[in-house]
């Protein structure tokens, strides 16, 4: 009995340091992330662009999941969490966290119907990828996200028990009902719609460079301007954004889903307290490995994509050593940093 009070306890620990630690390590990465996110892709360069807009205001949608989903949690060692007993604070937390989720995700998907008009032969449909559209889009996809999630505000209370969070859906009919609209809204849905106008993108990318190549014989010609390849080298950067945040998003959040469906199947049968002390903290390491979607976007755009996005922050670094004044230690640091980023 002794034994198995001791692993008990292990397991409790191992969920504190984990909420602890690892969300820690989440909550900065993704927030400087983020943050420089925001600040690469308002430059004039790409802002123009519909996808990078989607992409702009995803990264927004981004810090604001991770600040208000994270901030508490990496607190909570050193400071009581509120929102574990505070009622409104707990339900306005799980609100914001949820549809800010949930507007990321659907960017996401949206820009990935963006780039599949762009690559399109027809020109009509390569019209409808503007950024007026892609800002109608923005916003129907902010109010379908928040009127979606309006239930949290009867189902979530804080100050319970027996439950993997203190602030949790009160009743089981209401958890099915949160963790099934977040599923699909957040999740299956928008993968679903990334994965087939992704192939589709694909196909069209390689039929118009057969159709231009075809075209360029038959003229006699086979040069483009230097605007035409740099628009084309954009495209080609944002669709590898895209294709690599897409496989990552699949690897990062349908574990949550799927460890939550499971717990819902077993939820007849009786379990130990050493069962409810592992499951809660598989629950805890899903919940947080889901945070990562919302925060490694960054880093795959320094590390798999191409010049554009590197470039276009080694600009910014740039022109923030310029209008500020720093030590020789300081500029050493950030020439470091350059030298990196340009390396990668």
């Amino acid at each position: 009995m002794s034994s198995n009070n001791s692993e008990i306890i292990s397991w409790n620990n191992a969920t504190t340091q984990l909420n602890r630690y690892f969300s820690t390590c989440i909550f900065l990465f993704g927030i400087i992330g983020n943050i420089l996110n925001i600040l690469v892709l308002s430059q004039r360069t790409l802002r123009s662009n519909p996808c990078a807009s989607l992409f702009l205001v995803s990264s927004i949608a981004c810090l604001i999941a991770i600040f208000s989903g994270l901030f508490t949690r990496t607190t909570a060692g050193w400071a009581i969490d509120l929102t574990n007993t505070i009622t409104w604070l707990c339900q306005l937390r799980t609100f914001v966290v949820f549809a800010s989720r949930t507007i990321a995700y659907c960017l996401l998907a949206l820009a990935t119907i963006d780039r599949w008009l762009s690559s399109c032969y027809d020109v009509h449909r390569r019209q409808m990828s503007t950024l007026k559209n892609a800002q109608k889009g923005m916003i129907i996809i902010s109010i379908f996200s928040c009127l979606i999630y309006v239930q949290m505000f009867y189902c979530y209370e804080a100050n319970l028990v027996n439950t993997p969070l203190q602030c949790y859906g009160k009743t089981i009919a209401c958890r099915l009902v949160t963790d099934l609209t977040y599923a699909f809204a957040a999740n299956i849905f928008p993968l679903i719609i990334m994965i087939c106008f992704g192939l589709m993108t694909i196909i069209n990318v390689r039929q118009t460079q057969r159709r231009v190549h075809n075209t360029n014989i038959a003229n006699g010609s086979g040069t483009q301007t230097n605007s035409q390849r740099q628009t084309k080298k954009i495209d080609h950067y944002l669709f590898m954004m895209l294709f690599v945040q897409v496989i990552l998003f699949a690897l990062f959040t349908l574990p949550q889903n799927i460890q939550k469906f499971i717990s819902y199947a077993q939820s007849n049968e009786i379990e130990s307290a050493l069962d409810n002390a592992i499951e809660n903290f598989i629950f805890n390491f899903f919940l947080l490995f889901a945070y990562l979607a919302n925060g490694i976007s960054f880093y795959i755009y320094i590390l798999f994509v191409g010049n554009i996005f590197r470039n276009e922050l080694i600009k910014l670094a740039h022109s923030t050593v310029i209008n500020f004044s720093f030590s020789d230690s300081e500029c050493i640091v950030l020439q470091t940093i350059f030298l990196v980023v340009n390396f990668a």
